[in-house]
């Protein structure tokens, strides 16, 4: 059958359609990288923590080279080798585990809100203080800092969850077996929702295989621990460089539990954002790549006041 040279041709699909959905995909794409990475959002500024009148009331510091005294408190810094890894051990004894501190990025709680562990410590007249749990690039996870709570959207069922009670006992909960508001009404003072835990009544909870994703075999790692009433440790480990390896996260649970006999401890974020402050200095070498040491920003941290 011959075709009428006048008759119309099917239409042509619209590329400027095809066009629009792409960049509509593009844009959508650049906004959740930038929502999650870069853009800020306020959503409490905290005006005065509740540990500042304690803060007052201490005695002047007898410092020494690596060690202070106080009335209530004791603290000193050193550092080990460890599987080619260097270790910086701070152990804090403290007769009010309300003296175990922490603080946001700008004094706000929000997304994204972050500055470097350093001025974040020096603004609160930190004495000791390492980075925390990066809970403002997480929208889920609860948050409870200084005894008030921030957030309570649980991050899922197995969530792993550091519960510092006023009363200086430590937990570790899954955030499927309680709330946030229940933790707080049971007399948390801090609540981390980074993880995983790696003691708990001294017993190893991870194995080889637990990385989750956060990061992969040898790196830096901070963590906080128990050893016992009123003795509390900060954990810092360098890594990524020819001089210093890392450690897993069995690595560092067995050096926690092995050779710091910690009844209780727990992953913080780690890989560049690990940093230890100490007397006016940060005192590890902090590492995003491995190619310059500075420090990465934060969005909060905990620390031991002057």
């Amino acid at each position: 059958m011959r075709r009428n040279k006048h008759s119309k041709q099917p239409m042509a699909t619209h590329p400027p359609v095809f066009a629009l959905c792409a960049t509509i995909v593009a844009v959508f794409s650049v906004f959740v990288v930038l929502d999650t990475f870069v853009l800020q959002r306020t959503y409490a500024v905290v005006t005065q923590l509740p540990t500042e009148a304690l803060a007052q009331e201490q005695s002047e510091l007898n410092a020494t080279q690596d060690t202070v005294d106080r009335q209530d408190t004791h603290v000193t810094v050193g550092t080990t080798r460890y599987l080619n890894t260097t270790v910086y051990v701070v152990d804090i004894y403290a007769n009010d585990a309300t003296a175990l501190c922490a603080a946001f990025a700008n004094d706000a709680y929000g997304h994204n809100v972050s500055d470097v562990t350093s001025v974040i410590a020096e603004s609160h007249d930190a004495l000791v203080a390492i980075n925390g749990d990066c809970y403002g690039n997480r929208n889920a996870g609860y948050v409870v800092r200084n005894g008030v709570l921030y957030r309570e959207e649980s991050a899922g069922a197995d969530q792993e969850d550091l519960v510092i009670n006023a009363d200086g006992t430590f937990a570790i909960v899954r955030e499927g077996d309680v709330s946030a508001q229940e933790l707080v009404d049971n007399g948390a003072w801090q609540v981390f929702s980074f993880g995983p835990g790696l003691v708990d009544n001294g017993e190893i909870l991870v194995d080889a295989n637990d990385e989750v994703g956060r990061a992969k075999a040898s790196n830096p790692r901070t963590a906080l621990g128990k050893v016992s009433d009123g003795h509390y440790v900060f954990v810092v480990t360098d890594g990524r460089t020819d001089e210093s390896e890392g450690l897993s996260l069995l690595e560092l649970a067995t050096f926690m539990e092995n050779e710091l006999n910690v009844e209780c401890a727990y992953n913080l974020d780690g890989g560049g954002s690990s940093t230890l402050y100490y007397d006016g200095s940060v005192i590890n070498q902090p590492t995003s790549s491995g190619r310059s040491i500075k420090e990465r920003s934060v969005t909060d941290i905990v620390y031991l006041a002057e």
